[in-house]
């Protein structure tokens, strides 16, 4: 990415930007608190970018090449852009046809308050494993738990933060999983010895995180489950939507062809054209409150609202206004202002990258690691400075892993250890950076800010921590074999 002629940026030049950005996000969240998402990030994201292409200039690149640089970096956001977009449309059709509604009925008669957050994880945990998205799994499984916690007048914070975790187990150890088929590709190893490695450290962290979940649901305050609330609530499901278990058919399609590997947009766009399709047929008075066009004839009427649903904000009309206030959500408007954070995140990643500042300070850490304790903090560290640096799991996952995979080889570790720490940060920490790609769409999906859900993510910021441990005590750390030497060295020749 760098360009041949242009001088090598120092230390503090790579620095500056990342201070800038430092000190403007955290004037962000003082000046603007919970809607420091909603542009101020945005700014302080897209002028740090200009102090990193000032420092380029003077670097010798011109401003076409950091330009173009921008433009790939956004490049690589796209796939996530046009899932999310499709993501607003389910939301929007799968309220309005009664799917979400019937899940949080449902849901509200099966699950106790006490063990409902344990059960978020778990539930959130089976999707993920069988899907291999953490994406997929909080965008349906995961809006309605969201609305079952609000319904039981749960921290939703804590909810979301159990959703994630459980999200999060699953797709790290799905072979279905992008990100653990990226990992061991990009260390050297084959998908089921990652997956096999890797269960020293998720399974420690799921545990831990699941104990904590059960302490939260049992010392939590009392709750609208034993009152009037809880059954003013149901009534009002009732009442707003025809409901009945036949509405989860489209969720059960979209999990069987993820499940057959058709790739996340065709599936969740399938996803919401039958959300629209029984919104048509199973909920025709809520769709022409929703239209509320008395002039069209009825299927015109019925049409435009499928249409309407997929573009912009559903909202309700159930008569009951915390229900209102829940189902009022969706359509693809809803996730422009992600689509605006994660555009201008990739912008300043992009030209971190382009400059060769990333490189400058991921091969700093990498010049104070040591012991192989250290080489494995240094690992995590630059996955987790990734995450936040160029906002997106990809990168964080890819660029350690070229730049440590010679150095752990030379070092004689297994690429199974590498690959196990490029996950359990890479993967892991994505959902807890607000600007980041995964961190953007989790709050947008659940509707509950990063910030928010993020203490209460356990599994996420415990797993690394394990790994870190791990790394320094010698735990499951292991050797790379001669034959395995003899083999690698093969390939890296081939190569």
């Amino acid at each position: 990415m760098e360009k041949e002629g242009a001088s090598r940026p120092s230390i503090w030049q790579a620095l500056w930007p990342i201070l800038m950005l430092v000190v403007m996000l955290t004037a962000s969240v003082i000046f603007f608190g919970g809607d420091s998402s909603y542009g101020p990030n945005q700014i302080a994201l897209i002028l740090s970018a200009m102090v990193a292409a000032i420092i380029g200039l003077k670097l010798g690149y011109k401003w076409r090449e950091l330009q173009d640089g921008m433009v790939h970096g956004v490049s690589l956001a796209m796939g996530a852009i046009f899932i999310l977009l499709v993501v607003g449309s389910l939301i929007g059709t799968w309220i309005m046809s009664g799917i979400v509604p019937t899940m949080i009925y449902y849901g509200l008669q099966i699950l106790n308050p006490s063990i409902f957050y344990v059960a978020c994880a778990i539930i959130s945990a089976l999707v993920a494993v069988a899907t291999g998205s953490s994406w997929t799994t909080a965008s349906t499984i995961g809006i309605a738990l969201i609305g079952i916690a609000a319904a039981f007048n749960l921290n939703l914070g804590i909810a979301a933060g159990a959703i994630v975790s459980g999200a999060y187990f699953g797709d790290k150890l799905s072979p279905l999983s992008d990100t653990t088929n990226l990992a061991p590709a990009m260390a050297g190893t084959d998908l089921f010895t990652h997956i096999r490695h890797m269960l020293w450290t998720t399974i420690p962290s799921i545990t831990i995180a699941i104990i904590l979940f059960t302490i939260l649901g049992f010392v939590q305050e009392p709750t609208t489950a034993e009152g009037a609330g809880l059954q003013e609530m149901l009534t009002a499901l009732d009442e707003g939507f025809s409901l009945g278990w036949h509405l989860l058919i489209p969720v059960a399609v979209v999990l069987f062809v993820i499940y057959k590997k058709m790739p996340a947009f065709p599936a969740l766009l399938l996803g919401a054209l039958l959300g629209g399709v029984f919104a048509m047929v199973f909920q025709q008075e809520v769709v022409l409150t929703y239209v509320g066009d008395t002039n069209l004839p009825r299927f015109l009427a019925l049409l435009k609202g499928f249409w309407m649903a997929l573009f912009g904000t559903f909202e309700a009309s159930t008569g009951n206004a915390a229900l209102d206030e829940l189902l009022t959500r969706g359509g693809m408007e809803s996730m422009i202002n992600t689509i605006w954070l994660i555009v201008s995140a990739m912008m300043f990643g992009a030209v971190m990258e382009k400059t060769g500042m990333l490189s400058v300070l991921a091969q700093r850490i990498l010049g104070a690691a040591r012991s192989t304790g250290s080489l494995i903090l240094a690992t995590l560290g630059t996955a987790i400075g990734m995450n936040i640096v160029a906002s997106d799991q990809y990168i964080s996952i890819v660029v350690p892993g070229r730049m440590y995979r010679a150095e752990f080889e030379k070092r004689k570790l297994h690429p199974k250890n590498l690959s196990r720490a490029l996950e359990d940060s890479g993967t892991l920490t994505s959902a807890l950076i607000p600007w980041n790609t995964c961190g953007a769409f989790m709050a947008s999906a659940l509707g509950v800010p990063t910030l928010v859900y993020m203490p209460f993510a356990f599994f996420n910021y415990t797993n690394p921590v394990i790994s870190a441990f791990y790394g320094f005590t010698g735990f499951t750390i292991v050797p790379l074999e001669e034959e395995d030497v003899s083999e690698a060295a093969h390939e890296t020749f081939a190569t």
